[in-house]
This record gives structure tokens, sequence and C-alpha cells, in this order.
């Protein structure tokens, strides 16, 4: 399947192109799907770092469509890393129930990059949901012994069942059923964050694109947060 114009810009942008090949599959609740994958030589090519993701290439009616999925678990050695899936209507979810072991996928690597300060940070001040999950185990597991406060979007009772997947000293989640497009959360943010916040802390932001920008711009502009103690990226469009 050609990629389109999409493909040519990331090409443009230095993507880089491999095949995945599915490993396993595993139904993890009603709504959670994970699949363990061979990456094609990817992980020994690009390295690793937290947080990392890459897109994935489905065939939407004939049409290429990308969708950005965090790696689970990756493991350069061996080759292999694991991506969940929320089960959402469309051609990803519907790709995701039907995988089984031997089947592939075009994926490009263009765009994950994150870093944590150095030395790390007094506390983490993370605010996502259910397609930044995977993303949030991630960088907790990074910084295992750094005390976090996660305000966690749920729009499913069980989008927080085990969360998060490896607990740590001083962690603590909020969740926040989802309401009004997301504005509840901007609500709980706004009134509880300020009081977590010191000059050391790091704040960490992947909700729905238009939630991210109105956080990321209360952060910066009216708590004074400098752009290197901040990450904001809109993981999904409402």
């Amino acid at each position: 399947m050609g990629h389109g114009w999409q493909g040519v810009a990331l090409r443009l942008m230095r993507g880089q192109d491999f095949t995945f090949t599915v490993r396993s599959n595993e139904r993890i609740s009603e709504r959670l799907h994970r699949l363990s994958f061979g990456d094609g030589g990817m992980l020994r090519a690009t390295g690793t770092h937290p947080t990392m993701w890459v897109r994935l290439w489905f065939d939407d009616d004939g049409h290429p469509h990308q969708r950005a999925y965090t790696l689970v678990d990756p493991d350069p050695a061996e080759g292999t890393f694991g991506m969940d899936f929320v089960l959402h209507a469309g051609c990803a979810g519907d790709w995701a129930r039907a995988a089984r072991p031997g089947d592939t996928i075009e994926a490009t690597v263009q765009g994950s990059e994150f870093t944590l300060p150095d030395p790390p940070p007094s506390q983490l001040l993370v605010i996502g949901d259910a397609a930044s999950r995977p993303a949030i185990d991630s960088l907790l597991e990074s910084a295992p012994s750094v005390p976090a406060t996660i305000w966690f979007e749920t729009s499913d009772p069980s989008d927080a069942d085990g969360f998060p997947r490896r607990d740590g000293p001083g962690r603590r989640v909020v969740r926040v059923p989802r309401q009004d497009g997301g504005d509840r959360l901007v609500e709980a943010v706004r009134s509880s964050l300020p009081a977590h916040l010191d000059p050391d802390a790091y704040v960490w932001i992947a909700c729905d694109t238009a939630t991210t920008r109105k956080l990321a711009a209360f952060v910066r502009r009216q708590l004074g947060v400098p752009r290197e103690r901040l990450h904001a990226l809109g993981y999904w469009r409402a």
C-alpha cells in the first residue's frame, strides 16, 4: 500500500519506514486490545526513549490512513514491543481486532522525540487519558523514584483499571470523567495543579488536541512554566 502525500511528506522530514509483524494478540478489556510485534529491525536502527511512538499505516477503503501508537516494553535485543489499541470504530480498531500472528503492517518513525530533564525533576505533573495511557506508563517507569500526580480523564469506567501499570512512591491518580468535550478536565487541572507546582517540577500533557492546547496555554502563560519544563502533545482529535 502506498502512503500517498503524507508518506512523501514524512520521507522529506527524514521519516524511516519499517514493516512490523504481529506475534500475538490479547483482549485486555471490552475497549482495549494488546498486540505484540516483531520490529523489523527498527529498534536497533532508531534506539528507544520514554513515550516513544510510531505511525502505523492502515487501509481506509483504498486510501492510506496513519495513526500514532506508543510502544509498550520495547526490547531492542529481541526486536519486539507491544501496542495497546483502544477499540474505537474505524479502520485502525477493525485491523487490531482482526490481527493474527504473522500479519504485517507498515510503519513510519518520525516526530517521536522526548527526553526527561537531567537532573530528574522534583515531581511529574501529568495530564492524559486512555489514548496516552501507555505513554504515561512509559514516562513513570523511566523515572521510578520521582513523585507524580496524574490527572487522568476517563470516558469509560474501565479506562483506569490497573493504572498506573507499576506503582511508585508518592504517586497519585486523580480520575476526571470526560465531560463537555474535555472542559471538566481543564477546570480540574486549573483548580488543583497550581498547588502542586514548584520550580523543579515537570509538566507533561497529552489529551485530545483542543484540551491539550488549552492546558498548555494555561501552564505556560498563567503559571509561567518555562518551555524546558513542559511537554504538550495532542494525541487525538475530538
